[in-house]
């Protein structure tokens, strides 16, 4: 467990939950609460991780909210049988509340006529395969592949994608075993400022993610919580602590889950 800016700042953040009403814990999904996997639909936690989140969660104390690049149900399905929390899917596009209340953002014609010409290109090109088809955007996903075939595919990908990035209102997202082009906004930063406009000052708040798609939201937790990055090796990085996973994770999960019980 690597503190990146000061001794204290992790102890006092956790010293901070057990005086505090209330708490949000914000998590990542791929990479942070559960490892990278070749296929996707079988990134499962890791062991170990449901049982302490289910702790922080029947404490009725902390608010917790996976933001993530996945679509909602594939997070609710990895995560089952662990319910009622909040999430954030496909960057913040798709918002639903612990209660289930839910609200999509509606996504421009033209950005949808873009995004359309993308996952064509990839379908012409053999890439079917390897291609995902988000709510604002598309991936595709080289995860396991020869590095000399991963080095074609993202060679090709880039030559077709950067033009179509090229339009306002449209990025390339380079993330851990793959490519996405998708709209600017929302992003995950986006969907931490949200969150925490609706935050007395008092209230302890974190994030935890991994890759380059958890930077905005490092970024807008700046000098407001605890930004952390999970990653078994070291990157540069906004986020202020490092915590190797598994067992750093389910360390501090399981110091948050002790601390707000003696809140």
């Amino acid at each position: 467990m690597s503190d990146l800016q000061g001794a204290t700042s992790i102890s006092d953040f956790l010293n901070s939950l057990t005086n505090a009403p209330a708490s949000v814990l914000m998590l990542d999904y791929d990479g942070t609460l559960a490892p990278f996997q070749v296929d996707r639909y079988k990134a499962y936690p890791y062991p170990g991780v449901l049982p302490v989140l289910e702790n922080i969660q029947r404490s009725g104390k902390t608010r917790i909210i996976v933001i993530t690049g996945r679509p909602i149900e594939e997070v609710q399905t990895l995560l089952s049988p662990f319910r009622g929390i909040e999430i954030w899917g496909a960057h913040g596009l798709d918002h639903q509340l612990a209660d289930g209340t839910r609200r999509q953002i509606p996504i421009m014609p033209e950005f949808s006529a873009i995004l359309e010409q993308a996952r064509e290109w990839l379908d012409l090109s053999g890439m079917a395969s390897i291609t995902e088809v988000k709510p604002g955007g598309v991936a595709v996903h080289w995860r396991g592949m020869p590095e000399e075939q991963i080095a074609k595919v993202l060679s090709q990908t880039l030559t077709q994608w950067s033009s179509l990035a090229e339009h306002p209102g449209l990025k390339l997202l380079h993330f851990e075993g793959g490519l996405e082009l998708r709209i600017t906004h929302p992003d995950k930063g986006d969907a931490v400022a949200t969150v925490l406009k609706g935050l007395d000052e008092n209230i302890p708040v974190a994030f935890l993610g991994d890759d380059l798609t958890d930077e905005d939201a490092f970024r807008k937790l700046s000098g407001r919580g605890l930004s952390i990055l999970v990653r078994d090796e070291y990157r540069q990085t906004e986020a202020k602590i490092w915590l190797k996973p598994p067992q750093e994770l389910i360390a501090f999960l399981d110091e948050w889950s002790n601390r707000i019980r003696l809140s």
